[in-house]
C-alpha cells in the first residue's frame, strides 16, 4: 500500500521535524497531511515555544488542517508523521476521522529517547483507580444535566 508518494511525504514530516527541532521549538516530531492527493498541512512539534504541552505535530498539523478545510472532520486524509503518533495525537486522529497513519519511528523508539508515550498508553489500559493521576468523579447528575440538554438540543452539530 505504500509507494513513492507515501516515501516523499514521510521524509517530509522528518524534514518538519528537523526544522523544528533546529528552531529549537520542540521535540523531534513532524507531521503532514495529505487529502485528495495535497498537501494541505504540515508542522512540527511546538511544545517549548509555546509552553504547551499539547502542541504535538500532529495536533497542530489537524489544527491547520480544519481551519484550510474549514472543516472539523478530514475523512480521507493521510497523516505522516515522523514517530508514530502518541495517545493524544491519535485522539485528536480520531476525531478529526482521518483515514490512515504513516510513520517512521515507533513509540518504543520515542520511549528510549525519554518521551513517555507508553507509559501514558499504558496507564490509559488500567482502570481509573489504578492510575498514577487520581481521578475524582463529583457533581454527576449536574453533567448529566449538561448531557441531556445536549442531546435535547435542536439546532445542535453532532461531531
Amino acid at each position: 500500500m505504500s509507494g513513492e508518494k507515501d516515501i516523499r511525504y514521510l521524509r517530509r514530516a522528518i524534514e518538519m521535524a528537523r526544522e523544528g527541532m533546529e528552531k529549537g521549538v520542540g521535540g523531534p516530531f513532524g507531521a503532514v497531511i495529505v487529502l485528495d492527493g495535497k498537501v494541505i498541512a504540515e508542522a512540527y512539534n511546538e511544545v517549548i515555544a509555546g509552553h504547551d504541552p499539547t502542541a504535538h505535530a500532529e495536533v497542530q498539523a489537524i489544527r491547520k488542517a480544519c481551519k484550510k478545510a474549514e472543516a472539523f472532520h478530514l475523512p480521507g486524509a493521510t497523516i505522516y508523521t515522523s514517530c508514530e503518533p502518541c495517545p493524544m495525537c491519535l485522539g485528536a486522529i480520531y476525531w478529526a476521522h482521518i483515514h490512515r497513519v504513516v510513520y517512521a519511528s515507533a513509540m518504543e523508539d520515542a520511549d528510549k529517547i525519554e518521551f513517555y508515550d507508553l507509559y501514558i498508553a499504558e496507564q490509559l489500559k488500567l482502570p481509573r483507580q489504578d492510575r498514577s493521576i487520581q481521578f475524582d468523579q463529583l457533581l454527576k447528575e449536574e453533567g448529566a444535566d449538561l448531557f441531556r440538554m445536549w442531546s435535547d438540543k435542536e439546532d445542535k452539530t453532532n461531531y
